[in-house]
């Protein structure tokens, strides 16, 4: 039901745009989000916005550098990554659920498949 894209080997500094298109129109109202797993690591809470683009959260690791937009006529959010650096090398999710917070917290009802990100030094 969600479909993530965009993922790709970028050198340091570089920039990538990531894209998760949702099946149903019921994803046009919920809030959506992207979080990101490293190897080893737990999966963590990168950005979410939700569905009128009034509410916006980023974790402090990418604030300033990545950027979440979505298009709700085409049911797709974006994460437009900028200053791209090695430490955010990882597996990048797409989810979504009916409460802001919950999804915050990882707690989504849906769930995309991850996109790799790889950035090299």
């Amino acid at each position: 039901q969600l479909q993530a894209s965009g993922g790709g080997l970028v050198q340091a500094g570089g920039s990538l745009r990531l894209s998760c298109a949702a099946s149903e129109r019921t994803f046009s109202k919920f809030p959506m989000g992207w979080f990101r797993q490293a190897p080893g690591k737990e999966r963590v809470f990168v950005a979410a916005r939700n569905w009128s683009g009034g509410s916006t959260y980023y974790a402090d690791s990418v604030k300033g550098r990545f950027a979440i937009y979505r298009d709700n006529a085409k049911r797709t959010v974006y994460l437009q990554m900028n200053s791209l650096k090695p430490e955010d090398t990882a597996g990048y999710y797409c989810a979504a659920t009916s409460n802001m917070e919950r999804l915050r917290r990882g707690g989504a009802e849906y769930w995309g498949k991850g996109t790799q990100v790889t950035v090299s030094s």
